[in-house]
């Protein structure tokens, strides 16, 4: 499992992050034939040479071939050369632009057929990657789906993803998910995010930038404007930054290998992320939380079941505690006990105050330290389970099945819950 370190300094785009995963892993060609994998022979990915303000680096690009042949055909039927840059500067792939020419990664660019969410997971279903690769891909464009679905006011299933539809945008980030899986990333740090400014011009007409569902995917990260204009961050790279779920709040870091991932277009500032895989020690490094209590003394337990719990984990809260107290006069109560992020004190004490009869709760800092983990499918005899995995600063093995997987199989297999667990193999072992 690896730890990584992303500065976002020139903004994101999936390409950037193609190209720097593939460098942190030392291999390029393991995605030329990605095309053929996901059945889409009209896609191509070609690795160019690339310097950016002297950085030395390699581009990788998506290509759709059905831009290319009607980019052929037009200039056939006009009996000329198309000499102009196809790259655009309101690239969406890119995400490094703001001219007005013509480009297969434009916003308004028309990928010709627009699929649905449902198209897409097809695609990926079927598709010759890792189970693990293509569960990935899935939250990826699942996030997308319901950012779109917010802003446009519309049902996720009829949401036609216009921008990221095409060829090219499925394989650039099922790719990512490739190199995601690949790197077996259990833990992401990450500087806050340039996002350009300025309008981009998108399907939907001219548009600020970020883009209104770039903006949605953002949400709770640390952004600022940069100081040149355009599109620094798209829809694909905020998304896969949502998925890799990065913690903003670690200055200091130990880099074993650093890549960079160019961007397409130049700008004064070099137009590159730089992703370092980062040293054992930040990967069990101490966070910084509050704990937050209550006590309880008037309110029936049952108030304090699933549903409940459900909600305070919504809310923000990391993990959670509930326990019985003898408070003063012999008064029974239940003390509620929750860690949390320190952001998230507001809405976690809101929940609290909102939905059990306390009328006080108290906080204060702790320290924890957590094992990086990683979610993976297991194979058992009663069928696949999936398990949480974590290592040890000794490097010992720690498995733990979800329950609800257990509980599913227990009801097919007409056992409890127990006598299935107990026939699964999940002892520590040596890594």
């Amino acid at each position: 499992m690896n730890t990584i370190y992303i500065e976002a300094f020139s903004g994101v785009s999936g390409n950037m992050f193609l190209s720097a995963f593939s460098e942190l892993l030392g291999d390029y060609d393991q995605l030329i034939d990605l095309p053929k994998k996901l059945h889409l022979p009209d896609g191509k990915i070609e690795i160019q040479e690339a310097n950016k303000n002297g950085i030395s680096c390699k581009y990788v690009e998506v290509l759709d071939l059905n831009d290319e042949q009607a980019q052929s055909k037009h200039d056939h039927d006009h009996g000329h050369s198309h000499s102009h840059d196809h790259s655009h500067d309101h690239n969406h792939d890119d995400g490094h632009s703001h001219s007005h020419g013509h480009s297969h990664d434009d916003h308004s660019h028309d990928h010709g057929e627009h699929r649905h969410l449902s198209d897409i997971q097809k695609i990926i279903d079927h598709a010759h990657i890792s189970e693990n690769a293509k569960k990935i891909a899935h939250e990826i464009f699942l996030m997308i789906g319901k950012a779109e679905s917010k802003i446009h006011d519309m049902p996720l299933e009829t949401i036609h993803f216009h921008e990221i539809s095409g060829v090219d945008s499925i394989i650039d980030i099922v790719g990512n998910a490739v190199l995601i899986d690949k790197l077996n990333i259990s833990k992401t740090y990450c500087t806050p995010i340039c996002t350009g400014f300025g309008i981009v011009k998108t399907q939907h007409g001219m548009l600020p930038v970020p883009a209104p569902a770039t903006a949605e995917l953002l949400q709770g990260m640390p952004i600022y404007p940069g100081n040149e204009e355009g599109e620094k961050i798209t829809p694909t790279g905020a998304a896969i930054l949502r998925y890799l779920n990065p913690d903003f709040s670690n200055t200091t870091y130990t880099p074993t290998k650093t890549a960079y991932g160019p961007g397409k277009k130049d700008f004064h500032n070099a137009n590159v992320v730089r992703i370092s895989l980062v040293k054992g020690e930040t990967e069990n490094a101490k966070e910084q939380c509050l704990q937050l209590e209550a006590s309880i003394d008037d309110m029936s337990p049952e108030y304090l079941g699933n549903d409940f719990q459900d909600g305070l984990l919504a809310s923000g809260a990391l993990d959670f505690s509930i326990t019985q107290q003898l408070m003063k006069k012999g008064r029974f109560a239940f003390l509620l006990s929750v860690i949390l992020p320190e952001d998230r004190l507001k809405e976690v004490s809101n929940y609290i105050f909102d939905n059990t009869s306390t009328i006080g709760v108290r906080y204060f800092n702790i320290n924890r330290i957590e094992l990086p983990r990683v979610q993976k499918k297991m194979q058992t005899q009663f069928g696949d389970v999936s398990v949480k995995e974590t290592i040890t600063p000794t490097e010992y093995i720690k498995i733990k099945p979800e329950f609800d997987d257990i509980q599913r199989l227990a009801k097919a297999s007409n056992l409890s819950p127990f006598q299935v667990i107990s026939q699964i193999n999940v002892n520590p072992k040596k890594s």
